[in-house]
């Protein structure tokens, strides 16, 4: 038996050395049978005891006739048992020693409220008891490397564990399925596949974090509707990136349909997509964008986990893939090196005369006819230092081209040191059973489709290059004020304002006046022209109101403004009462207009957003979220990656913008949320950008608390 102190309990239950079946049955195709089958056909070599109220044997095992009645010390249970007998099974297991246990009923918190607080309960006294449970409302988990298969979903083992794989964790029990069944279709190598479910006590974080050292594994494909813990999952990634095991991540949820259906699958509570995108990029994280995006993505790095260096090459018999290629790599911004001298002349020596030597490379048809150009040429591409990854994309043809090719590539491909990937055009055109087993043995990933692989390509090459960037040393604090607000809710703009100015934040001169004395008093110091704002909490959208008045040129206007004003606002919110109103110069000209804002997401924390400002913000919604805590360089590159970037860099003889300036204004932001919890909300916008050296301007600022 198992020494239950020398291992922790998840170590345990997914790693078992012993497992007992609770509803083992020898009635066949039932779930407590299908398990004990697995076992079998996985030639699991540990203890299986089988638990059955009706005792006896099965398969030649004698039944227990309950979970107390178990040697102590059992490493895993797997309960086939319903939902009304899960929390007292636990409790029996907690009271045998077992490590952990599989819950496979349904019922629970992805059902009704009522079930939502059984598994509350269940998972309170689990965690009080030490007990590592995977589920409920799960399909249990496949440890190939193990051999040991705690599903009811009929398994058979792959023929071999060719080195580390891809360690599976979904969610949904069927998507772990379809993740596991896609890859090993393609002659990927999975290490695990497993079912969270509901997770009650154990996440996918979890799982995760605990498998980082497992050596059979490469890397992680992950399936989630929400993640639990979000900090103990930026912290697992933070691991996996370290020991270069690469976790790609598909998270659905994206719209609030989408997000309201994860309510009724697996009791999420989905949180916001981008917000929940900006957190785990910055520790490495890959984003697959569908399930196609994930399959390619694990293919390729099931290969090698190793970052790309260097830019791609694609080597084809295609002249018209060429500007296909182009194009697609323009619209991923995928890096299309040029060859180097020394690589340029090398092909030419190979190829014919009138083939063109350049990026994509089109072999021509001469490899109809002399496909060992295809092995010759992909060699000279690859020994290119420019070159980081090479996607051979080939017409297949028919059953004996298509080997003739593989023939001349393989040797390369199977050799280089560099990533690579073979793609066969055609779509769903036959391939050789041949060639297909001989190209699923190597290893190499392979394609129908090269869009598919360049997009792949594309999302490991922007990890390699967050990768290779260094992480961001951490900052000296930045001096923010500690704010005592009277109230929840928005706070007036002028109060906003005063805020800001403490932070070092920079706003136009000015101050709140509460009659026309005061108002002519403030504009003179402040000189002509001026604007004019109604100022109250309740007040946000004061220029709906006809709250507000700019350019006011002289005493005279100033006083008709403020009658204009207050006559607007009393007609449009007869139930406002005005703190008085905001006298402030006007702002210079000919600054861009950008928004810097910031909000405290339930689960993440807080975050900031950045982007086009004033009416732009809403109506090309071009914004980057990042952590509140981004560094001034970290906002930089958010910066450089809008799609307004070029206004930032100047346009049609425009002087460069002041994106430092702006970028320190937004560091001021985050470190003001991050010193004041009671904060939920920040919107500065628009902010005037001015040329490099000149500034940013806070123009306007709403802030929320509660």
């Amino acid at each position: 038996m198992s020494d239950p102190v020398q291992r922790p309990p998840l170590a345990r239950l997914l790693s078992p050395r012993t497992v007992a079946v609770a509803g083992a049955s020898a009635e066949l195709h039932s779930v407590g049978n299908n398990i004990l089958m697995n076992l079998e056909r996985f030639g699991f070599a540990g203890g299986v005891y089988p638990v059955s109220r009706r005792g006896g044997e099965i398969g030649g095992r004698a039944c227990a006739a309950s979970i107390d009645e178990l040697p102590h010390g059992i490493d895993a249970a797997v309960l086939a048992v319903p939902a009304h007998a899960v929390r007292e099974s636990l409790e029996a297991c907690a009271r045998r020693g077992i490590g952990g246990a599989v819950v496979f009923a349904s019922g629970f918190a992805e059902q009704d409220e009522a079930g939502r607080k059984a598994q509350e309960e269940f998972a309170a006294a689990a965690a009080e008891l030490g007990l590592a449970v995977i589920g409920p409302n799960c399909i249990g988990f496949i440890n190939y490397a193990g051999k040991a298969a705690l599903t009811f979903e009929p398994v058979d083992p792959p023929p071999v564990m060719a080195g580390p794989g891809i360690c599976v964790i979904a969610q949904s029990g069927a998507m772990s399925g379809n993740i596991r069944y896609a890859l090993q279709g393609r002659g990927v190598c999975v290490s695990h596949s497993i079912s969270t479910g509901n997770e009650a006590v154990v996440a996918a974080e979890d799982c995760a974090d605990l498998l980082i050292g497992d050596p059979a594994v490469r890397a992680f494909a992950l399936f989630v509707e929400q993640i639990r813990d979000p900090q103990k999952f930026l912290n697992m990634a933070a691991r996996a990136r370290a020991a270069q095991k690469p976790i790609v991540l598909l998270h659905s949820g994206r719209c609030a349909r989408a997000r309201e259906a994860a309510k009724t699958h697996t009791g999420a509570l989905a949180g916001d997509y981008e917000v929940m995108r900006c957190f785990t990029e910055r520790e490495g994280v890959i984003l697959a964008e569908g399930l196609d995006e994930l399959f390619d993505v694990c293919a390729l790095l099931a290969r090698s986990a190793q970052p790309i260096k260097g830019g791609v090459a694609v080597v084809s018999n295609s002249g018209a893939l060429r500007g296909l290629g182009l194009d697609l790599c323009e619209d991923i911004g995928l890096a299309i090196p040029d060859f180097s001298p020394q690589t340029a002349e090398a092909l030419k020596a190979l190829l014919p005369s009138f083939a063109t030597v350049d990026n994509p490379l089109d072999v021509t048809a001469a490899a109809m006819t002399n496909p060992s150009l295809f092995g010759d040429s992909l060699r000279a591409v690859m020994d290119d230092p420019a070159i980081g990854f090479t996607l051979v994309s080939a017409m297949g043809g028919g059953p004996a081209q298509q080997m003739s090719k593989w023939k001349a590539l393989a040797p390369a491909l199977e050799a280089c040191e560099k990533p690579a990937a073979l793609c066969y055009l055609g779509d769903d055109y036959p391939l050789d059973a041949a060639f297909l087993k001989e190209a699923r043995a190597s290893g190499v990933p392979f394609f129908r489709s090269p869009e598919r692989a360049l997009r792949a390509v594309g999302r490991i090459a922007a990890w390699s290059k967050a990768s290779a960037a260094p992480r961001a040393a951490a900052q000296e604090p930045v001096s923010v004020p500690r704010v005592e607000f009277r109230k929840s809710g928005a706070i007036a703009e002028w109060r906003g304002k005063e805020i800001l100015a403490r932070c070092g934040i920079a706003v136009p001169r000015g101050r709140l006046v509460t009659n026309a004395v005061e108002a002519r008093i403030v504009a003179g110091e402040i000189s002509y022209p001026v604007a004019l704002k109604a100022q109250a909490d309740t007040l946000a959208h004061k220029s709906d109101a006809g709250g507000v008045v700019l350019g006011i040129a002289n005493e005279e206007d100033l006083d008709f403004a403020g009658l204009r004003i207050a006559a607007s606002v009393s007609a449009a919110a007869p139930d406002i009462t005005l703190d008085g109103m905001l006298v402030e110069s006007m702002a210079p000209e000919g600054g861009l207009e950008m928004i810097v804002g910031a909000r405290r997401d339930p689960q993440w924390g807080p975050v900031l957003l950045i982007g086009l400002g004033g009416i732009w913000a809403e109506a090309l919604r071009d914004v980057r979220l990042l952590p509140a805590d981004a560094s001034p360089a970290e906002i930089l590159r958010g910066l450089g990656l809008l799609k307004g970037a070029p206004l930032l860099r100047g346009m049609r003889g425009a002087k460069p913008r002041d994106a430092e300036a702006l970028a320190q204004l937004a560091v001021k932001i985050g470190a003001l949320m991050i010193a004041n919890p009671e904060i939920i909300e920040i919107d500065v916008n628009p902010v005037h950008v001015y040329a490099q050296g000149e500034g940013a301007l806070a123009l306007d600022a709403v802030i929320v608390t509660a």
